[in-house]
């Protein structure tokens, strides 16, 4: 079995080689610049020359803002780019999983959201992102869609690098969003599910497990909640919550991006993380590096 990864740079990628490694997993993990996954005549051989039987597709154009003025770029990566490497695994006849996002809920539920529930993208980011959802299921039976949300990890950017850079070099004072909730996801947690959720479905004979599933961390929390988990350590640093109205960005954010695991657990026996256990080792590693 050997597991193709794409999006190898990104922070998700990052993670699925390390956890691949550490299960001893065959893999081979592409960045952009050796697989891209918008050029789709070039896919199959790709994916045969690398003997692939499964592909994770962690590649993603994830720049929310900037998606507001570059949506061409945002649909060829999140939607055509999805549809392309889901018509390559379905000519292979492989599994695909495929990376989405909580972005396709506008937020308005004051439920956690089910994967039954409609979907209603605001923005360009996430509008291309559901584009690729719905091309992946019409390309490919054998897939499986991971939403996930708030991703963090060790490895690229993300909020509690920002949080801890802004707190320890730049401000003692930080206004945070206080009205947007959400599950804060270890991008390591994300890894494990995806390879999971690959192994089974790989074992099962008569496999009924393809379709959509949520994933995220718990306790659900606000923005401003998570930031302070994130500086805790920090007497100094005065968090202030405000209104999202207050914070300006070009793209909408859902105000509520809880996700309901249910599904996941009961088909797979994967369990949300507590992030709170991944968010102390993060620090301790952030701190680790920076005496290096």
């Amino acid at each position: 079995m050997s597991i193709v990864i794409t999006g190898a740079n990104g922070q998700v990628g990052h993670e699925l080689q390390r956890r691949a490694e550490d299960r001893d997993r065959n893999f081979r993990a592409f960045g952009r610049d050796e697989l891209d996954i918008t050029r789709r005549d070039e896919l199959v051989g790709q994916l045969r020359a690398a003997k692939a039987t499964a592909v994770i597709n962690a590649a993603a154009y994830t720049a929310v803002d900037q998606a507001e003025s570059d949506g061409k770029t945002a649909y060829r990566v999140n939607a055509e780019g999805a549809e392309a490497i889901a018509l390559a695994c379905n000519a292979l006849d492989i599994p695909l999983l495929h990376i989405s996002t909580d972005y396709v809920f506008d937020g308005t539920s004051t439920s956690p959201y089910t994967e039954d529930d409609p979907v209603n993208p605001e923005g360009v980011y996430a509008r291309s992102k559901q584009a690729g959802e719905q091309l992946v299921r019409e390309a490919h039976v054998k897939h499986l869609i991971l939403r996930t949300a708030w991703a963090f990890g060790q490895h690229g950017g993300n909020f509690v690098k920002t949080m801890r850079r802004l707190a320890t070099k730049e401000r003692r004072v930080l206004q945070v969003v206080a009205d947007q909730y959400g599950g804060p996801t270890p991008a390591q947690a994300i890894a494990d599910a995806a390879l999971d959720m690959i192994d089974q479905v790989r074992r099962a004979p008569e496999n009924t497990l393809w379709g959509t599933y949520h994933f995220c961390g718990a306790p659900a929390v606000s923005w401003h909640q998570f930031a302070t988990a994130i500086l805790a350590d920090l007497d100094d640093v005065q968090i202030e919550a405000i209104p999202s109205s207050d914070y300006l960005v070009a793209a909408p954010r859902p105000a509520n991006s809880v996700l309901d695991c249910s599904h996941i657990r009961a088909c797979f026996n994967i369990q949300q993380p507590d992030w709170k256990s991944y968010l102390d080792k993060m620090l301790v590693e952030l701190a680790d590096n920076m005496k290096e």
